[in-house]
């Protein structure tokens, strides 16, 4: 669309510009793309935020070594541990999971770390545990 504008010495400048016809069927375009994508990254977005379950797992697990190399055996208390859990989405924070320790012996320990939000929104909510390896393992899929 073109539109033309009068300047003082009465001619018309021309000067470019979209109408609102024009913008409304780009945004429905983009509108379109976006609901044809958006399942397809939904289970992307439930692995990145996985990666914080794994590595506040892993931060206890670094923690619970430290503590049965101290007192030769593995803490049932994530307070002895010094883990203090992030806030949760549901407290105005960050984090998408809580924080336990399921057991803990002198030679054996499991923590684990449970979603409180469904990612997916098929009513799943995403599990993941540590043990005395070290190794996160994703126990209930989201």
């Amino acid at each position: 669309m073109v539109i033309y504008k009068k300047i003082k010495s009465g001619h018309k400048l021309k000067v470019n510009a979209f109408n609102l016809q024009e913008i409304l069927i780009v945004l429905l375009i983009i509108g379109v793309f976006m609901l044809i994508a958006l399942p397809n990254l939904m289970p992307l977005v439930a692995k990145a935020k996985s990666i914080e379950a794994q590595i506040q797992l892993k931060y206890i697990y670094n923690n619970q070594t430290s503590y049965r190399y101290l007192y030769s055996k593995y803490s049932t208390d994530l307070y002895e541990l010094d883990f203090e859990a992030p806030k949760t989405v549901k407290d105005n924070g960050t984090a998408n999971y809580v924080y336990e320790i399921l057991s803990a012996d002198n030679t054996n320990f499991v923590a684990r770390a449970t979603a409180i939000t469904d990612f997916d929104g098929d009513g799943i909510f995403n599990v993941w545990e540590i043990d005395q390896d070290g190794s996160p393992k994703q126990i209930i899929k989201d």
